[in-house]
């Protein structure tokens, strides 16, 4: 099966992303995950990424389109898209590809939470800059305030974590996401899942829904 996965900041869809590789075996395929390694390498396109990051700006269509793109030409079954696509020229980069391809999407289930669980579940995270350990001010902190438990460097927040960015962010997604969620909804695969509460209870609202898809996928096959 092929899903979509997208939600706010802090919805928690990169954390139900990697269960649902693990449950059902699909490719883990994260705009922000390939963003962030380009960051990291500080290539060129890196460091001109982390700029609009800083910002809360979305980085460029075409950026973000040849990143995906070029991981999907090396799984073209059995994928997640975590975050992807986010703007209707991405919706369209994405359609002509699985068009192109003859690859369906199943589901496309959005994970919701409000602006104020948003920010202070993204606003309250803290990672080692040493390590990479991530902590919490409220759900997650370390032993001593503001140093990590692993290495004992002091701990930062990240520039893209700062609350006005998280909820400018916010209103980009919001808006963003409007006509995109109306293009899946008149597809047909569209869900939108509550991501308040803890993890295991919204994972209960998400794995009905991957295994009725799970089964039905499997019945098509014997019928091949």
């Amino acid at each position: 099966m092929n899903i979509l996965i997208f939600g706010p900041p802090g919805s928690g869809k990169s954390t139900h992303s990697r269960r649902i590789v693990e449950e059902y075996g699909l490719a883990y395929i994260s705009s922000g995950d390939l963003i962030r390694r380009e960051i990291e390498r500080k290539s060129s396109l890196g460091v001109e990424m982390e700029a609009y990051l800083s910002r809360g700006d979305l980085i460029p269509d075409t950026i973000v389109n040849t990143l995906i793109i070029s991981k999907l030409r090396r799984r073209r079954e059995g994928f997640i898209l975590d975050g992807y696509p986010r703007t209707p020229e991405q919706v369209i980069a994405l359609e002509n590809y699985l068009y192109d391809h003859g690859i369906r999407l199943d589901l496309a289930v959005e994970i919701f939470i409000d602006e104020e669980t948003s920010v202070e579940r993204i606003s309250g995270r803290r990672i080692c800059p040493n390590c990479g350990a991530v902590y919490h001010v409220k759900y997650n902190p370390p032993k001593v305030p503001g140093i990590c438990d692993v290495c004992g460097s002091k701990l930062i927040q990240r520039a893209d974590d700062r609350e006005e960015v998280v909820r400018k962010r916010y209103h980009i997604y919001v808006r963003n996401m409007e006509p995109i969620i109306k293009f899946y909804r008149a597809k047909g695969i569209y869900v939108r899942v509550d991501g308040d509460g803890p993890i295991s209870e919204v994972w209960k609202r998400i794995q009905p829904l991957l295994d009725y898809i799970h089964a039905r996928e499997e019945k098509r096959k014997e019928h091949e």
